[in-house]
């Protein structure tokens, strides 16, 4: 129930034009500060999982590892995207809130 909820989001996020999505713009929306929360689908490779992991420690980022590379690239919009960084900060906290058993607003 929760992942449809951050589906939802993660899509209005991709409407918005407010995600970045893939390894590489990810990996550089990080370092640029431009992202406030990761994504990562569970069934990336674990060297893939382990460099977001790391890179999201050191720029005090929280990550969140849920849902299948086919449900992120639906809700967003494109296709085979594993990891999606959310550039939106009230949206990020709100992914984390629901994430964390939170309930959605509204």
């Amino acid at each position: 129930m929760n992942n449809k909820k951050i589906l939802g989001l993660m899509g209005l996020a991709a409407r918005a034009r407010k995600i970045t999505f893939g390894a590489d713009a990810t990996e550089e929306g990080i370092k640029q500060k431009h992202v406030g929360l990761v994504i990562v689908a569970t069934d990336s490779s674990e060297r893939t999982k382990d460099k977001f992991r790391k890179l999201s420690e050191e720029y005090q980022i929280p990550i969140i590892i849920m849902g299948d590379i086919e449900e992120i690239s639906k809700a967003i919009g494109k296709s085979n995207k594993a990891i999606v960084g959310i550039k939106e900060k009230n949206l990020s906290k709100e992914i984390l809130k629901i994430n964390n058993g939170g309930d959605v607003i509204g």
